[in-house]
């Protein structure tokens, strides 16, 4: 599911589950070409709230992997609900 140009798919892992409920983040697959500032504009565009930090990796697959932790308590379970992740 492409969510927007940067934001490719949520990430659906039990790690990932974990980590919404423990530390409100978020983890998607993002374009490779997509810088931290470019992230956090459009994950703050699209879900209409304000983002703490970002975090980006590379896979083991050659994805850039995102972590957004977000300013408002339980935002990232919200997200995720009704993103159909939880």
């Amino acid at each position: 599911m492409v969510i927007k140009e940067k934001l490719k798919h949520i990430v659906p892992s039990e790690k990932a589950a974990l980590m919404i409920d423990s530390e409100n983040k978020l983890q998607f697959i993002v374009d490779l070409r997509a810088n931290k500032r470019e992230i956090k504009n459009e994950v703050e565009s699209v879900f209409e709230t304000s983002v703490r930090g970002v975090k980006t990796m590379i896979t083991f697959k050659g994805e850039k992997k995102a972590i957004i932790e977000f300013e408002e308590e339980g935002k990232a379970k919200e997200i995720g609900t009704s993103l159909g992740i939880l």
